[in-house]
């Protein structure tokens, strides 16, 4: 006698007589049948092709006789046992034990000793083992079996999952989570639309070098290739920006595509894919997860002896040389910070790069290019030997391409990727910054930059006060926003940047400590800064060294307004963010792009709302600047709020 485990999945009275629906009972979805007194439990899953059938009618003839009829396509079934119609040769509707009783219907479930394990477990599991602690994403039809596999991992304690308005914000928010932290988050979602949807998000991971995993539901194997509804060509449309791009079927070795997305991930920093056709997901599987252990290398590649002995022989033989920091030195920051000192040398920052040294060192230039201070671009000018460090020559960057260089990378392909250098050198940059301190001895004979660069910055500094005291009737200017935000920024605090005037404004002003800056680099997106601050907050609650670290994002009202409603989410989750929103109700940058090119300023201009009533609205702490006066206690205010806040700033485009 089979055990049964008796759910209750209706309160008396809760379905007229010659109603059905759709009830839950225990994890399994059935329809629920009240005809003329009698309770009747059947499949939910039309076995056509997975139509609700608690979501269909209930049809009766002049015979009395009467079927449940599927939304989908028709199908129709006797009411009361579930059959097909005769000669049709259609599978039928399982039954389930029904009873009535004082305090409702209760079914009968086949008792188990714990749940099946699918093929989205193994490699869900899979992703656990390789270190993925996090998944942005929308549950949605076509995921639920993978979906339901991350469940059991959260409530396991092995993963979290952040559930987003907008699937292009679970895209970025890995990006910003792989940019911070090295290692990979994942995004889910449904085929079709919520798959297109990362594109965007998931290229700013690929120019950047951040590791994401994309895992993407999609339409049944059955129907997959004709053009049903939501059924596209996933594999095509994520070529071109996926390094790893693979379908799970019913014979593939899921255990090891999620080992090779995850590792493809790690090693290449870039992105993966993973596409889970619905019927596929809660297949039985008996496979053991994985992990790295023997398939990862962890030593650094050491530049050659050859290369060492040049570099060296170039910076004894230089008066003035410059170290150029690009976002590739992270996590070699010290041995960076101690060759500067050695050397007596400034260090430049690419944008990317900002943060990396306190712009309080003594030997600290600033960032260098079109979002950079004076005194970096004041220092290149007057280098004889440029030593690059991780860094890719951008245009925006604006790294002199005539000067003696020594270009250090780990990626070869970075390495004179835009013009021949002088001395390119393939290795890690510690390894090389170590070996090169080590040999350099004491120095002597060079110019005294540093004093130099003492002068500039005070130069600098009187004159960014003198901006940020500008008024011209119309709002604050960003050195002002930015001066008091420098003030009032935890030094360890983690700063997502958005795309426009802000982020320039940002680059320029905003005078770094210890601050980890996180911003779409080479895509340029606008829309970046809200969803990445949801990645990197997801970092501080899942890796240790992020722990306790206070999250800022920066935008204009142009890149809020891209992923507004994600602000609900950092307040569904309770997420420790302020955003900062310099507000003139303009597309600013395109604007001024439009001025400067002799075209007319033409349909830049914006219709905004209320932000902070917007993010009170929204059950966060909401605060509208409009004084100069207000500005440092309203951000000292924000900052110290537990949870999410926004400072609305109404600036004026005219003073960035």
């Amino acid at each position: 006698m089979t055990n049964l485990d008796w759910v209750k999945v209706a309160d008396p009275g809760a379905l007229a007589d010659g109603q059905i629906t759709t009830v839950n009972a225990g994890g399994a979805e059935l329809c629920l049948v009240h005809l003329r007194g009698q309770w009747v439990a059947l499949d939910n899953e039309c076995p056509h092709q997975g139509g609700p059938m608690g979501d269909g009618t209930l049809e009766c003839n002049d015979d009395g006789e009467c079927v449940v009829q599927c939304p989908w396509h028709g199908w129709s079934f006797d009411a009361l046992t579930g059959q097909a119609p005769d000669g049709t040769g259609e599978p039928g509707l399982a039954t389930y034990p029904v009873e009535v009783r004082d305090d409702g219907i209760y079914v009968g479930i086949e008792s188990t000793a714990e749940q099946t394990r699918t093929v989205s477990d193994a490699m869900v599991e899979t992703l656990v083992g390789w270190g993925v602690k996090r998944v942005f994403g929308m549950v949605g039809h076509s995921n639920l079996g993978l979906a339901d596999a991350i469940r059991r991992r959260v409530l396991a304690g092995e993963m979290e999952f952040v559930g987003i308005r907008h699937e292009g914000a679970a895209a970025f928010a890995a990006s910003a989570y792989g940019k911070l932290t090295g290692t990979p988050a994942a995004c889910l979602t449904i085929a079709g639309p919520g798959a297109t949807n990362l594109l965007t998000g998931l290229w700013d991971a690929k120019v950047d070098r951040a590791p994401v995993l994309a895992l993407t539901g999609q339409v049944q194997t059955q129907v997959l290739g004709p053009g049903v509804f939501q059924d596209i060509d996933l594999s095509s449309a994520f070529a071109a920006v996926a390094n790893f791009s693979q379908t799970v079927l019913r014979g593939s070795d899921h255990v090891e595509l999620a080992a090779l997305a995850c590792k493809t991930a790690l090693v290449e920093q870039n992105v993966a894919h993973l596409i889970f056709p619905d019927d596929v997901q809660a297949e039985p599987s008996e496979a053991e997860a994985s992990g790295p252990a023997g398939r990862m290398v962890g030593e650094p590649v050491a530049p050659s002896a050859g290369a060492i002995r040049d570099a060296l022989a170039m910076i004894e033989s230089a008066k003035r040389p410059v170290i150029v920091v690009g976002h590739g030195c992270y996590g070699s920051e010290d041995t960076v910070i101690a060759l500067a000192e050695s050397l007596g040398a400034p260090v430049l920052t690419t944008f990317k790069a900002k943060g990396l040294l306190s712009d309080r060192h003594p030997n600290a230039a600033g960032v260098l290019g079109r979002s950079g201070t004076p005194v970096a671009s004041a220092m290149m000018t007057g280098a004889d030997l440029l030593v690059c460090l991780g860094a890719s020559f951008a245009v925006h960057t604006g790294i002199d391409p005539g000067k003696p260089t020594i270009q250090v990378d780990v990626d070869r392909m970075q390495l004179g990727k835009f013009h021949p250098v002088t001395l390119p050198v393939w290795g890690d940059i510690g390894v090389f910054c170590g070996a090169v301190a080590a040999g350099i001895g004491g120095r002597s004979g060079g110019d005294d930059q540093l004093a130099e660069l003492k002068t500039r910055w005070a130069d600098w500094r009187a004159e960014k006060q003198r901006r940020a005291g500008e008024d011209g009737g119309n709002g604050l200017s960003s050195a002002a926003v930015f001066d008091a935000l420098s003030q009032v920024v935890p030094d360890d605090a983690i700063i997502a940047v958005d795309v426009g005037n802000n982020t320039y404004s940002f680059g320029r002003y905003f005078e770094c400590t210890q601050q980890r800056v996180l911003m779409s680099g080479y895509l340029g997106s606008i829309g970046f800064g809200l969803p990445a601050a949801l990645g990197a907050w997801a970092a501080t609650q899942d890796l240790e060294q992020f722990r306790g670290r206070k999250v800022v994002s920066v935008s204009g009202d142009g890149g809020f307004g891209q992923y507004a409603m994600e602000f609900t989410t950092a307040v569904k989750y309770g997420m420790d963010i302020t955003h900062v929103l310099l507000n003139n109700d303009e597309l600013g940058k395109i604007s001024k792009e439009q001025r400067s090119g002799n075209w007319e300023v033409w349909e830049t201009g914006l219709r905004n709302p209320g932000f902070a009533e917007f993010a009170r609205l929204c059950g966060g702490r909401g605060t509208r600047v409009e004084a100069t006066g207000e500005l440092t206690e309203a951000l000292r205010e924000a900052v110290a709020h537990p949870g999410a806040a926004l400072v609305e700033i109404v600036t004026d485009a005219a003073l960035t």
